[in-house]
């Protein structure tokens, strides 16, 4: 399993786009603190509190999981590829370029609304995916 002090030593931030009418706020958060039983985060610009329900909790547990994996995978990353199938044959995407190149994001539940979180992850060392 990846070391998780090598994901809290660097940024796994989750943002989202407040849910209140008129307010334009980016709620931001590091997803390692969302799991504990106290875990609140403000709207910067209306100051809504969110508390995440368990169900939520859980959704992004398993995002957090995701993230752990793909640490652990990160000395194989350079040799995986993603292949897309073209007109005369296929082009191979390198994996850790899809990780670095494209904005991640969870489409879940909040109240009554579908959110996307978007995720930010930074790299643990200046050559990851290089």
């Amino acid at each position: 399993m990846a070391d998780k002090n090598a994901i809290n030593s660097s940024k796994a931030q989750v943002d989202f786009l407040c849910v209140e009418p008129g307010c334009t706020g980016v709620v931001k958060f590091n997803l390692l603190e969302c799991a504990a039983d106290d875990f609140q985060v403000l709207c910067p610009e209306c100051h809504r509190p969110y508390e995440f329900e368990p169900e939520l909790k859980e959704k992004l547990k398993k995002l957090m999981n995701l993230i752990f994996s793909l640490r652990e995978a990160e000395s194989i990353l350079g040799d995986c590829n993603v292949a897309v199938c073209v007109p005369g044959g296929e082009v191979k995407l390198p994996y850790a370029m899809l990780l670095t190149r494209l904005n991640t994001l969870i489409t879940l539940q909040l109240g009554d609304r579908k959110v996307d979180f978007h995720l930010w992850i930074e790299p643990t060392s200046a050559e990851t995916f290089r």
